[in-house]
């Protein structure tokens, strides 16, 4: 809501309706200093180029009056970002980028923390999942990878990801459990690193988001087997000769019955106005209408939902309980 500066009424006369209609507005609140964007996770993976290119996009359209800074604090699972960011009760010059650890977090380590004690803004987007081999590796479907790893022995395979107790070991669990042997998963700081592992020959999967990937699979060093969502997607957009990021079949298609998608979120700090919260909301809409932030959708083959308000909120309730099952079914829950 914009507030008029206010003249007394023989002024306003005076000037005019015209001239006051284009008296500047005060406007509603506004940041007056750069804002600190913290991304809970390391650099190169999917948290980190999503908050750098709305950094990109935020300085490139002049859309905010101050600068935006990245910074990652990636420490125990990214609770060092998320404690930050409870810890600074009413700041609004400080906003933190969400995915799945903003559950999974504070199950497995137990840290003070939850969702609740952030003030959520909005839903960006959702990110999908996909299984990913090397390149050079025999398997040209999600098929023929199963088949090699169940006539192999237990944890003959390796699959690489982002953390320990995260998004991408909950899948790894769901995945051994629907294939019915065990693999070994690899943890690292970030999925940028997991895409140059698998590259490297290393692990002989993993399960990296499509913007983790996609540039590797442009240079065909990997290979995407199946993508762990109901539908397949829809960017038709070619990667890698004819192959699109709708060229890749399900899982599901192929026998392995898991599905999970992870939210890209903002929140601010507890304590903040609703001024503030819509400044941002605001923000990012109009960030969404950008040339740039649309080519990172057809990039990252995001699922382009948006949601802020009690929209949101529900939906935050609804996938805390959701992950409480995945984790608890996996065992990753601390202290149990």
């Amino acid at each position: 809501m914009k507030h008029i500066h206010a003249f007394g009424l023989g002024a306003a006369t005076a000037l005019g309706m015209t001239a006051l209609a284009m008296l500047p507005a005060s406007a509603a609140w506004q940041p007056n200093k750069p804002v600190e964007f913290i991304v809970p996770a390391g650099t190169g993976g999917g948290a980190d180029q999503m908050a750098r290119t709305l950094q990109g996009i935020i300085a490139k359209h002049d859309l905010m009056p101050t600068q935006l800074v990245v910074i990652n604090k990636s420490g125990g699972a990214g609770g060092e970002g998320f404690l930050d960011v409870k810890s600074s009760k009413g700041n609004p010059h400080k906003i933190v980028i969400s995915l799945s650890n903003l559950f999974t977090t504070p199950l497995a380590t137990g840290i003070p923390f939850n969702w609740k004690d952030l003030t959520p803004v909005a839903m960006l987007a959702l990110d999908e999942f996909v299984l990913w081999v090397n390149a050079q590796e025999p398997y040209k479907t999600a098929g023929d990878y199963v088949a090699a790893i169940k006539a192999a022995p237990d944890n003959t395979f390796k699959m690489g990801g982002t953390g320990s107790k995260q998004e991408d070991q909950i899948i790894t669990v769901a995945f051994e459990k629907a294939v019915g042997k065990k693999i070994t998963y690899i943890p690292y700081k970030g999925g940028g690193e997991v895409a140059v592992q698998l590259v490297g020959g290393h692990i002989n999967s993993s399960v990296n988001n499509p913007i983790e990937a996609v540039s590797q699979w442009r240079g065909d060093k990997v290979r995407p087997l199946c993508v762990f969502d109901s539908k397949q997607l829809t960017y038709t957009d070619k990667i890698l000769g004819d192959q699109s990021w709708s060229s890749i079949p399900t899982c599901k298609s192929a026998g392995v019955d898991v599905e999970y998608l992870m939210l890209r979120g903002v929140f601010m700090p507890p304590g903040v106005s609703q001024e503030q919260v819509d400044y941002f909301i605001d923000l990012f809409k109009r960030v969404r209408e950008t040339p740039e932030w649309k080519q990172l959708m057809k990039d990252g083959a995001f699922n382009q939902t948006f949601m802020s308000g009690d929209e949101f909120k529900a939906w935050l309730d609804q996938s805390e309980k959701t992950h409480k099952g995945l984790m608890q079914e996996a065992g990753f829950i601390a202290g149990n």
